[in-house]
């Protein structure tokens, strides 16, 4: 399931990164890697907050998307 339909503070595992070349490396440069824990923290009109790698890192509802869980 895209990433985007993870409850709020449920820890997930990225089961892999869709999308183009681009966005994958964009994705993969952040920390969305598959194998990686991603918390969700603030979901807000689809954008969402993520704690990822001890990071907290923003991203829009189109790369959240492409996130599988």
């Amino acid at each position: 399931m895209p990433l985007v339909m993870a409850g709020t503070g449920e820890e997930n595992i990225i089961r892999k990164v869709g999308g183009n070349e681009e966005t994958k490396r964009f994705l993969e440069n952040l920390g969305f890697v598959s194998g990686a824990k991603v918390v969700i923290l603030s979901a807000i009109g689809g954008n969402v907050i993520v704690n990822i790698k001890d990071s907290r890192v923003a991203i829009n509802e189109d790369m959240a998307r492409r996130i599988m869980i």
